[in-house]
């Protein structure tokens, strides 16, 4: 009788240990930096809960990057890290267009994140979800980029409004984890987590020209003035036809308009294809976030697309973004 022969080694364990390791080494390396926080009011006698998720460490001196819907409104509450270590907290601002906030304790013992640069990303891409629900020290899950340049449509307290150039993953994601990091295989911060949108969905804010732009007017005002278009809107790469006839390779077609918006009033439609605005190529939402900052607000501004093979070029008037925006 012969003997069993063994079974011939095919490499997947090593490439699944290979895959573990990384996970493992940006877990180990980026957990330190991500704090619960819970955020209170005062109520009656006390201070109650209404508002928790994570947030990401990014200064030696106590400032925090979160959802802007994790703080709901409330400038207080505390920070608990992964070591023991606890701070108190005070909100420097939000900005709900971006889902971003800002906010500080004291100096902290852990050292702070690093950030990355989201630009870097490319679809399939390995990433890792860090977050700090409370109770849930050290949440982690993995997957890969998914999607870049999304836009997309939530409501908060009854009024509609358009996070713009999200990453989508396939790390899902749940309620405490909002506010968490976004890591890549270098353990540097490429975006913070979302669920707004829903649990499970692996959304992140990228942490970009753009967003650091935000960061920094948050800590030097408690503010971003911004303009505002109303659009939902996702990257394409255009057809041959198309590129002969506006020059580009790239846009955003238009997935919806919000009634009433200044998109809306400048004659944008689900479909059209923007290529240019304000004289400059459009080929992904931060590309038109760039152009709607303070000094935009109130100012004409040229929108060229295209529409069943025609060039149009549409002026729209970026109102200032107001609250949770339009309704």
């Amino acid at each position: 009788m012969d003997q069993a022969q063994e079974p011939i080694p095919t490499g997947d364990d090593d490439v699944l240990d290979s895959y573990s390791q990384t996970v493992m080494r940006v877990a180990a390396a980026v957990t330190p930096h991500v704090a619960a926080i819970e955020m209170t009011a005062k109520r009656g006698n006390g201070r109650v809960r209404v508002g928790a998720g994570s947030a990401v460490l990014f200064t030696q001196d106590g400032y925090l990057l979160t959802n802007s819907h994790v703080v709901a409104g409330t400038r207080h509450g505390f920070a608990a890290f992964g070591d023991g270590s606890r701070m108190d907290l005070e909100l420097v601002g939000a900005d709900p267009l971006s889902d971003l906030a800002v906010v500080h304790g004291s100096r902290s013992k852990v050292p702070p994140a690093e950030f990355g640069a989201a630009e870097t990303l490319r679809v399939g891409q390995l990433v890792v979800a860090v977050g700090n629900p409370l109770g849930l020290a050290g949440s982690v899950t993995a997957g890969v980029v998914s999607g870049l340049g999304r836009a997309i449509p939530v409501w908060s307290g009854g009024n509609r409004r358009v996070i713009e150039d999200v990453i989508q993953t396939d790390a899902a994601l749940n309620p405490g984890n909002s506010g968490g990091a976004l890591a890549d295989t270098h353990a540097r911060i490429v975006g913070i987590n979302t669920a707004v949108a829903g649990a499970g969905l692996g959304l992140a804010i990228p942490i970009n020209a753009t967003t650091r732009r935000i960061i920094s007017a948050l800590l030097s005002d408690g503010r971003v003035r911004r303009a505002y278009l109303g659009l939902v809107s996702t990257p394409i790469q255009l057809n041959p036809r198309a590129v002969i006839r506006s020059g580009r390779r790239e846009g955003l077609r238009i997935v919806e308009v919000l009634p009433g918006s200044p998109a809306d009033k400048a004659g944008l439609s689900a479909g059209d294809i923007i290529v240019t605005a304000g004289g400059r190529p459009v080929s992904n939402a931060e590309s038109l976030q760039r152009l709607l900052f303070s000094d935009a607000i109130g100012e004409p501004l040229d929108v060229a697309v295209l529409r069943d093979g025609t060039e149009l070029h549409l002026t729209a008037v970026p109102e200032e973004m107001t609250g949770n925006g339009p309704a």
